[in-house]
């Protein structure tokens, strides 16, 4: 029997991290670390929320990202008469053969793509709760578990709120990553217009990883080693936030799990490591954390933002050395 090392598992995710970030690239371009961040969300068995203005990519990020894995995909169009069973799924009556038959909604596949998911109502939106924390769902009395890997990518638009229903923030706390693409340089939209001239280019790429494949990469990321130093720095950089004279709302244990999770996935996968480093914490701390803060009044007259006080957070706070 073939021993293993896990050195060699670290290069596997090494090398498949980089497959399916490089194929998303292909169509995805001038964007490589939202791109790396929703990768990392993907390995981390997280969830991701894609808030920016109309036209950026949103939408085209995540059906790249869907495209490069060989895996079930569906996608929700988020609207105000959108209802809960749509999502779930429903329990039907067969007259024929006098049993019940559950009819699985869209929630049932690998990858789902929530489009403007601030347009449907609060009930709506709630029915991805359960899903999304234990990947299960219940329906009349019976709980249907859902695969691995799953992922629901939500797309949001901040500016146009006419018809929007704002995010419960228990909703906002199971994303793991919220992510704002942003205006591309001149370079990267010139690049925009030649590549896209000629039509569909997701349809184009192919897939580097199946749903098989990608599983196996979770597993990897969860054995990569984080040191109790290293989870000391993460349970101490959340719980600072709660006690900032500036938030009135600071991040919850979820948040220093999904943390520490998306911190593996970056090491492991990544940077080819086999161990955390406090440079990983740091360097997800504001795509993990900032949409879990609510500011105080003040503060936001202030013109204070999240990212300010996070960057107040991970300056007060000793970083450890050594990896013993």
């Amino acid at each position: 029997m073939t021993e293993r090392h896990p050195e060699d598992d670290v290069a596997r995710l090494a090398a498949g991290f980089q497959a399916i970030e490089a194929n998303v690239a292909e169509v995805f371009e001038g964007k490589p670390e939202v791109v790396r961040l929703s990768l990392i969300t993907l390995l981390a068995e997280g969830h991701l929320l894609l808030e920016d203005v109309p036209g950026v990519g949103k939408t085209l990020l995540a059906k790249a990202l869907a495209r490069s894995i060989a895996c079930s995909v569906r996608r929700v169009q988020f609207t105000p008469d959108l209802l809960p069973s749509d999502i779930t799924g429903v329990t039907v009556y067969h007259q024929e053969r006098g049993d019940f038959e559950f009819k699985p909604g869209a929630v049932f596949a690998n990858i789902v793509l929530g489009d403007e998911i601030n347009r449907a109502g609060p009930k709506t939106q709630s029915a991805l709760l359960e899903a999304m924390e234990e990947r299960t769902v219940t329906v009349d009395g019976r709980s249907h578990g859902l695969g691995v890997p799953f992922m629901v990518i939500a797309t949001q638009n901040p500016i146009e709120l006419d018809g929007t229903y704002p995010l419960p923030e228990a909703q906002r706390d199971r994303f793991m990553m919220r992510l704002s693409i942003g205006y591309p340089s001149i370079e990267a939209e010139l690049e925009v217009l030649e590549a896209h001239s000629g039509g569909d280019r997701v349809s184009s790429i192919e897939a580097v990883a199946d749903a098989r494949g990608v599983a196996a990469l979770i597993e990897t990321v969860k054995a990569v080693h984080a040191e109790p130093g290293v989870q000391r720095y993460v349970v101490e950089l959340v719980r600072a936030t709660r006690a900032h004279p500036d938030v009135e709302l600071g991040a919850s244990p979820r948040a220093s799990l999904a943390l520490l999770r998306g911190a593996r996935a970056l090491a492991g996968g990544g940077e080819g490591r086999g161990y955390v480093l406090p440079d990983d914490v740091k360097a997800l701390a504001g795509p993990v954390l900032s949409h879990r803060l609510v500011l105080t009044p003040e503060a936001q007259l202030a013109g204070r933002g999240p990212d300010d006080v996070l960057a107040d957070v991970v300056a007060s706070l000793p970083v450890p050395t050594g990896r013993g």
